[in-house]
């Protein structure tokens, strides 16, 4: 994926949305960028999300090996985490079409469909989901794609490196990290976290005021970890 698109955005929660950020572009990268806006009163704070993979010769010398069956799809349910959160709106078939265009490039993925999310929660809390469904040969190396993007995205910096958990009562590897991100003259803590199973892979985003004004290296990954791996269980569903 050697040519990266413009940044897509989803609609923002509670206000208008922000303008985009840009990405330069970067030979051997793809940026798939988010703006998540949350208007004053609420949060004040603006977080600028990436959603990056490095493919290339990267992607492709690690393309060998078969696709596993395709048995789950992503969908944006109605309501997340136990009816918490509530879809805001749901941008899949628009921000989703450069999602999938570029990760169709990908030897290491067979993509069918894009799911772009964004939910509202308490004042000022909102939670964003991106992700893809189709055949994936390499789980662990696409989970860590979708990380690095949030990691070099335009005004971020990373403060707390990826980390691996396996969540007690799941089938599957979540990372997390944890960065700083400044927008509009802001700055507030964005904690992050992906997984990448066979058949589904995705970013979750969530924010909330408390989280958003922490020093990044309290924030507890660890839970945050058993919150995506929660969103994943309602969001991943058979085919058939």
């Amino acid at each position: 994926m050697s040519t990266p698109p413009s940044p897509h955005r989803p609609p923002g929660v509670g206000g208008p949305p922000p303008a985009s950020a840009t990405s330069p572009a970067s030979p051997g990268k793809k940026r798939i960028g988010l703006v998540l806006g949350i208007a004053a009163g609420s949060l004040a704070v603006l977080a600028v999300l990436a959603w990056a993979g490095k493919h290339g010769l990267d992607a492709l010398s690690a393309a060998g090996g078969s696709y596993p069956a395709a048995e789950y799809r992503l969908t944006a349910p109605p309501t997340l985490l136990g009816g918490a959160y509530k879809l805001r709106g749901d941008s899949s078939g628009r921000e989703g079409k450069g999602l999938e265009a570029e990760d169709r490039k990908d030897p290491t993925v067979r993509l069918t469909a894009a799911v772009v999310a964004t939910y509202a929660g308490e004042p000022g809390s909102a939670l964003v989901v991106s992700g893809f469904y189709g055949q994936i040969k390499n789980p662990g190396p696409t989970r860590e794609q979708i990380l690095d993007g949030g990691a070099t995205s335009p005004g971020t910096t990373l403060v707390v490196p990826p980390k691996e958990f396996r969540p007690a009562g799941f089938d599957v590897t979540v990372s997390c990290q944890v960065t700083r991100s400044t927008a509009a003259g802001r700055t507030s803590t964005v904690p992050m976290c992906a997984w990448g199973d066979g058949n589904t892979a995705s970013f979750v985003a969530l924010v909330t005021p408390e989280v958003s004004a922490r020093d990044p290296r309290t924030v507890d990954l660890r839970k945050l970890a058993g919150t995506t791996a929660a969103v994943r269980a309602e969001m991943r569903a058979p085919l058939s």
